[in-house]
């Protein structure tokens, strides 16, 4: 089909040739010529399988609508992965904020606190009254230092007791967090990344204008950058035609173009002539002909376009 389809544009393009360079210049400013389109190839950026195709051939879609989506088997599998390794770093980042010991445990060491606390008011107490006593030399040295040592003894209790729950409150060093907040955030990045990497596998038409080929179908392998359709917009449809040098010079900047051959024949506007090419016609004595039997070929861009349900190499040549 292809090698038929080869052959076909062959003839077709030197039959348009042979006619330009055998047709006797018109009277009615009118030059033969064509349109041609600068078509957008539309492919994936990572190669899967075509999940599926949401247009077909000649359908009309206006820019945004959505073309075709390719299968994400494997990176809906790292996505997985990701979104695990995601929750375990913010499990292990809060558990290196929290406190050491559990509730129950702190509860425990508070409640040493409180009996530290009761012992050495009742050391207080009889400190004080042993004091009295030994000044009233009811009672033996021996008895108020005794009461002196428990003191200092319950004083030195408590305060053990609550640096044991300072400690059970403490959090992991802070190196350790940062550490474990630099972690989450590489594992949010990399989620980011898995997220784009699936979304940008549904693609979607970059501008409006007429689907005029689609090379693959549901379930084929699609490698990266290859081509599934083929978009024309209408800003990027072109005419081509062949103008003698003698009326060269005679060309405005704008024109109008008719298309023929095709059931209510149109005419459209186009900007100014963008570049032009010199085409001699062969004579007997070889490519040196005169400069009158000379054409120009000009391509010339459209401003305006009404769009039609049509494919540009089928029906707009003429």
């Amino acid at each position: 089909m292809k090698r038929v389809a080869i052959a076909a544009a062959a003839v077709i393009g030197l039959l348009i040739v042979w006619q330009v360079f055998s047709a006797s210049p018109r009277d009615d400013g009118s030059y033969l010529g064509y349109v041609e389109g600068d078509l957008l190839y539309i492919g994936p950026i990572e190669g899967e399988r075509l999940g599926g195709l949401s247009v077909e051939v000649g359908a009309q879609v206006e820019a945004g609508a959505p073309l075709f989506a390719m299968e994400t088997p494997l990176l809906d599998a790292q996505h997985k992965e990701a979104t695990a390794r995601n929750a375990q770093m913010e499990a292990q980042l809060e558990n290196l904020k929290a406190a050491l010991n559990r509730p129950q445990q702190v509860a425990v060491l508070q409640a040493a606190v409180t009996r530290a606390e009761a012992e050495l008011k009742l050391s207080q107490l009889t400190f004080e009254r042993q004091k009295k006593l030994y000044a009233q030399r009811d009672v033996a040295k021996a008895t108020l230092d005794n009461a002196q040592m428990a003191l200092s003894r319950d004083e030195a209790a408590l305060a053990e007791a609550k640096r044991q729950v300072d400690a059970a409150l403490l959090t992991g060093r802070s190196q350790e967090i940062e550490g474990a907040e630099a972690s989450l955030r590489q594992a949010h990045a990399q989620l980011g990344q898995l997220d784009i990497r699936i979304a940008r596998q549904k693609v979607f038409a970059p501008a409006a204008g007429v689907v005029q080929d689609v090379f693959f179908r549901t379930g084929e392998m699609v490698t990266a950058g290859q081509p599934v359709l083929s978009l024309l917009p209408p800003e990027n449809r072109k005419a081509r035609f062949y103008v003698p040098q003698a009326r060269l010079s005679t060309i405005s900047s704008r024109a109008s173009f008719s298309s023929r051959g095709v059931r209510n024949s149109r005419r459209l506007s186009f900007s100014a002539i963008r570049s032009a090419r010199n085409w001699c016609s062969r004579s007997r004595r070889g490519w040196k002909a005169p400069r009158a039997n000379c054409r120009w070929a000009c391509r010339c861009a459209f401003t305006s376009w009404t769009p039609r349900n049509e494919r540009a190499s089928q029906r707009d040549r003429h």
